[in-house]
């Protein structure tokens, strides 16, 4: 006898608790006026960078910034985070691929995020888990690295379908990977007609203000 509808129930059942809890924190950010931004991506996309240089730039304009970063293990990329005046709290998954709403919950207790105007959730390195647990947040942004290839998108459609902006970051590189812009942003757009799309760099500070207006657009 198969043990799939067994799976399934405890699946459907775990994702219907987090999506409760989940609603709760969005409610709670929605009125305390804090936009929450889940970012996702592979390892090595340069998310942490990427985020220590919006921080700052955000920082610079009379915003408050909070972070929860999520990793297996270590708290290297919260300190990195931390560089750019930001409030962060590292979240150690100890083997969990993905973050859910509870354990972002019990980040907020420690992080003064009812005075922030952005929250960063800086999810686990992984394209296909975090695409199924929503965290209470405003927008999603996806990351994908010129160094990745143009396929990334139709590799795992659900997390680019899921996201509202899809940052192609290390754009400086693309000419030395042989990145086919046009056809990743084709890709892109077949699996998400709806996103946006923006290029960055951010050792070269490309398209940083554009991410930042985007993200604090309503």
């Amino acid at each position: 006898m198969s043990n799939n509808p067994k799976i399934m129930t405890i699946r459907t059942g775990i994702l219907e608790e987090n999506d409760r809890r989940a609603q709760i924190l969005r409610r709670n950010f929605a009125k305390n006026k804090t936009t929450v931004i889940n970012v996702v991506s592979s390892p090595g996309s340069g998310k942490t960078e990427l985020l220590t240089v919006v921080s700052r730039e955000l920082i610079t304009k009379g915003l408050h910034v909070c972070a929860i970063v999520g990793d297996l293990s270590t708290d290297h990329d919260a300190k990195r985070l931390a560089s750019s005046g930001a409030h962060t709290y590292q979240i150690n998954t100890h083997g969990a691929c993905h973050l859910d709403a509870r354990m972002v919950k019990q980040g907020l207790k420690t992080l003064p995020w009812r005075d922030a105007d952005i929250l960063f959730i800086e999810n686990v390195g992984n394209l296909v888990c975090p695409a199924s647990y929503d965290l209470g947040e405003t927008k999603r942004m996806v990351l994908m690295a010129v160094t990745e290839g143009e396929d990334k998108p139709l590799k795992y459609p659900t997390m680019f379908h899921s996201a509202d902006i899809c940052v192609i970051s290390k754009i400086d590189l693309a000419s030395v990977a042989e990145f086919d812009e046009q056809k990743a942003i084709q890709n892109i757009y077949d699996v998400n007609p709806d996103i946006l799309i923006v290029k960055t760099s951010a050792k070269k500070r490309i398209g940083i203000e554009e991410l930042v207006t985007n993200l604090l657009a309503k």
